[in-house]
């Protein structure tokens, strides 16, 4: 079995390249649920529906989430109301929203409710999120603290970042299975996600970091940090409010004591010293995912990094 830990849109763009190259039977997915938050009266869970969607072939890729050729008719309406419009939802996304909640209000898990969708779907591989409790990722800013959708969406990650709290996190325990799932793993691929909002708020759920530190199977993380930028999100500005390097260096030191490998990209190679001082080996790949013959090399390319053949 192979487990990936993922993010948005750098998880979802990796794991289309993964079910190119494993069966999905093969596959689960543990996913960030710290960016989860009620819109509308409504249970969004952006980085859960954005794999969901790009597995199942529906996302609008030119935006990196919601759903291809959507309308949003809805939107408009609840505007004219008066409500605000910062977080756009399409008119067919809002259908997973409604379902979802109907059937948290019903007393089902949001691992319940997850599988349901992914079934729903028409997808073989698990998706889990990383707790059914809840947890919120916030930015402390000059301005107060924000919920991660409010600084990325409706602030344009404009604010300086003074820190990341996750909110719920310490009372918080894994969902059902994601820890027999790292145990029983073959690999453990990190996907080129966040390592502050996306990996670490999956590894502040107590239990999941201990678990990757004991894990049997090999742990091959994939940066998301390129040429000292981020492919896409507020990666470099999260990474550098906290102190860190933003480089493959720096992302290799968020997973430095589980890491077994780190995979960084041609145009980061004269980093690989660096990190090989860390005591994390060096993959050298080009990681730009840029269609679905460059997802399933990146994937093949980690698999064979874990010791698999492919």
């Amino acid at each position: 079995m192979i487990v990936v830990l993922s993010g948005g849109v750098g998880g979802a763009r990796f794991l289309q390249g993964v079910v190119q190259v494993v069966p999905q039977q093969q596959i689960t997915v543990i996913s960030n649920t710290g960016d989860d938050r009620e819109f509308y009266g409504l249970h969004v869970s952006p980085d859960v529906d954005i794999v969901l969607y790009s597995l199942a072939g529906i996302v609008d890729a030119a935006n990196g989430w919601g759903i291809r050729d959507d309308t949003y008719n809805t939107m408009q309406q609840l505007t004219r109301y008066g409500n605000e419009d910062w977080f756009l939802l399409g008119d067919r996304d809002l259908a997973t929203h409604i379902h979802r909640t109907n059937l948290l209000r019903q007393g089902k898990t949001l691992s319940e409710v997850t599988d349901n969708l992914r079934i729903q779907l028409g997808l073989d591989l698990r998706v889990l999120p990383m707790s059914d409790q809840p947890i919120a990722t916030h930015i402390q800013t000059p301005a107060g603290l924000l919920h991660f959708e409010e600084y990325l969406v409706k602030h344009r990650s404009a604010d300086d970042v003074q820190d990341v709290v996750f909110v719920g996190a310490s009372k918080a325990k894994p969902a059902p299975g994601v820890l027999d799932a790292i145990k029983q793993a073959d690999a453990i691929l990190i996907a080129p996600s966040n390592p502050i909002v996306s990996v670490g708020t999956i590894l502040a759920v107590p239990g999941i970091h201990d678990a990757l530190h004991e894990a049997s199977g090999m742990v091959i993380a994939i940066s998301p940090i390129v040429g000292g930028a981020p492919i896409k999100g507020p990666a470099d500005k999260i990474m550098r409010g906290l102190g860190l390097e933003v480089s493959a260096i720096g992302v290799t030191r968020c997973y430095r004591d589980f890491l077994d490998v780190m995979i960084i990209d041609e145009q980061d190679a004269h980093l690989t010293r660096e990190i090989e001082d860390l005591g994390i080996p060096v993959v050298v790949t080009d990681t730009i995912m840029r269609d679905d013959e460059t997802k399933a090399a990146l994937a093949r390319t980690a698999l064979q990094a874990a010791g698999l053949t492919i």
